[in-house]
């Protein structure tokens, strides 16, 4: 019996590493000859740049840079294994995670430290490039960044503006002069999940401030700006990104490597899936496992469950997804080769419970998962009766 393990993070409680090993436990409890291939994946948010780096043999490398606040933090990128490719999550220095919930503030944060990664990893000789754009606290339509790497924006009176989506009103110059030029020789691949556009109802502002702390209010301010700042890029990229589908991700960062960068979109959970040869490990699988924290009908428009089973279906293998909660919606799922969705959860518990929890909540469902699923397989003798303890 043959299984591919290939789940995402469990958001805040488990990384795709350790949610990967409980399954494996899981599976050698109720099976202890199967043969396991674990493959943690990402779609493109936090967690993408450990998973590349560690599927591909790779290193980290860690550098203090700006904060989506301002102050100083601790971010990294990675060294994919064949030593060319740099791969940078916005995360990792403009990311929800380095702000307290009472302290988020999408007037004032800033990618500026996402642009510093961008130009350590240049100073390093890197020009091949895979951006993760998800799990930021910004909504500056990447103005920091390109701040950070030399462009000028510039207010009617002629000086700079500051940090934050707040600011990008009083834009009325684009200075790109002493924009770093290597930009232009390198290569860059965004891995995203997000299709919103950079303005409007369905834009960056609207669909993604309230989680970065913006009030009603503060959202309207937000793609108010948003849209000055797409006029302002048109007039000096001859690029139009206020409808342009993935433009909006990450607070709008997505449009700026877009107009300013020699860049691509992909799916996220495709980029990742190339990156750790997923379709060769498909040959004579006769299961997938994979999961993520949430799994609902946004999990169809591209997440890391959906991508995974798009895959495997290609090579007529099942899949199976295991979720720390299971929404509405989950019946598009079975049309992509789903098998079924299960909640780890079994029993009445809290939020904090079920976190704490997790990494032996994955371990019994799965081994569950797999004595129900495989049962068939053992009364018709494909499995000895022996093997499934």
């Amino acid at each position: 019996m043959k299984v591919i393990i290939a789940p995402d993070s469990f958001k805040g409680s488990l990384s795709a590493i350790e949610v990967a090993n409980a399954m494996s436990k899981g599976i050698q409890k109720a099976y202890s000859q199967a043969e396991l291939h674990l493959l943690p994946v990402a779609d493109g948010g936090e967690g993408t740049m450990e998973t590349l780096v560690a599927a591909t043999n790779g290193m980290t490398k860690r550098i203090e840079v700006v904060g989506p606040l301002g102050d100083c933090v601790q971010g990294a990128y990675g060294i994919l294994g064949d030593n060319e490719t740099c791969v940078i999550e916005v995360a990792s220095a403009s990311g929800l995670a380095l702000v307290p919930e009472d302290k988020l503030n999408p007037l004032k944060a800033t990618t500026y430290g996402t642009g510093q990664l961008i130009k350590a990893a240049l100073n390093d000789g890197y020009t091949s490039f895979i951006i993760a754009l998800g799990g930021s606290a910004t909504n500056d339509g990447g103005a920091g960044m390109l701040q950070a790497l030399g462009a000028r924006l510039l207010n009617k009176a002629g000086k700079d503006i500051s940090y934050g989506g707040g600011e990008l009103a009083d834009i009325a110059t684009i200075d790109l002069k002493n924009f770093d030029p290597r930009i232009k020789k390198s290569e860059v691949l965004i891995a995203s999940d997000v299709q919103n556009p950079l303005v409007g109802l369905n834009g960056a502002s609207h669909v993604f401030g309230p989680q970065k702390g913006a009030t009603l209010e503060i959202v309207k301010i937000l793609d108010k700006n948003m849209l000055h700042w797409a006029n302002q890029i048109e007039k000096v990229a001859g690029v139009s990104l206020h409808n342009f589908p993935g433009a909006g991700a990450a607070g709008g960062i997505g449009g700026a490597f877009l107009a300013f960068f020699p860049a691509k979109i992909e799916r996220g959970i495709d980029v990742v899936l190339k990156y750790v040869n997923f379709d060769s490990y498909l040959e004579g699988a006769d299961l997938v496992i994979t999961g993520e924290g949430q799994v609902d009908s946004q999990t169809a428009s591209g997440k890391t469950p959906l991508g995974v089973a798009q895959a495997a279906k290609q090579k007529n293998v099942p899949t199976i997804i295991l979720a720390g909660s299971v929404g509405e919606g989950v019946d598009l799922l079975y049309e992509y080769g789903i098998v079924s969705v299960t909640s780890i959860i079994n029993s009445p518990m809290t939020l904090q419970e079920a976190m704490v929890t997790a990494a032996q909540l994955v371990e019994k469902s799965t081994e569950q998962v797999i004595r129900s699923y495989f049962y068939p397989m053992l009364m018709g003798g494909k499995i000895p009766i022996q093997a499934l303890k």
